[in-house]
């Protein structure tokens, strides 16, 4: 599989589980990636304007969210909930996103940052960022919104 760097442009990323949603973003210029803190997951999705609020503060101009794969590259339960949660963003922010295979993000942040045991949502921050320095090497390329549609 051939990987291509994306469009400079600055981005929020997400590692999406069932108690809190890890944020990071970066910079238009890819130069810098920095995590926020995490927020908690309600059933009302009453954390999309913490997520709303983000985007602004930083003026984000689009998304990414985690799919954590098998070891196949196959959907597993936790990534078809992930794709639903991201296409309802999608709906609700009107702006570019993709999906980024995310196996082993939560692994990776463990070793690289040395975070243990973590309850607070650090470690699920550090995840999303992890998953967008992935997506800066290796995109896909934000899908646009068309209608209701992505192309």
């Amino acid at each position: 599989m051939k990987y291509c760097r994306p469009k400079s442009k600055s981005i929020l990323s997400l590692d999406v589980g069932i108690k809190r949603i890890g944020l990071a973003y970066c910079d238009s210029l890819f130069i810098t990636v920095n995590i926020l803190p995490a927020v908690k997951r309600e059933k009302n999705n009453s954390e999309l304007k913490t997520i709303k609020d983000h985007i602004k503060k930083h003026n984000l101009t689009g998304f990414i969210v985690g799919l954590p794969l098998d070891d196949k590259g196959e959907m597993t339960s936790q990534a078809f909930d992930c794709k639903n949660y991201g296409e309802f963003l999608f709906n609700e922010l009107k702006l570019p996103c993709s999906f980024v295979n995310e196996h082993s993000s939560t692994w990776e942040s463990t070793n690289r940052y040395g975070v243990k045991k973590d309850k607070s949502g650090f470690i699920d921050s550090l995840s999303a960022k992890v998953i967008l320095e992935q997506w800066i090497k290796e995109g896909p390329e934000l899908k646009e919104l068309v209608g209701n549609k992505q192309i």
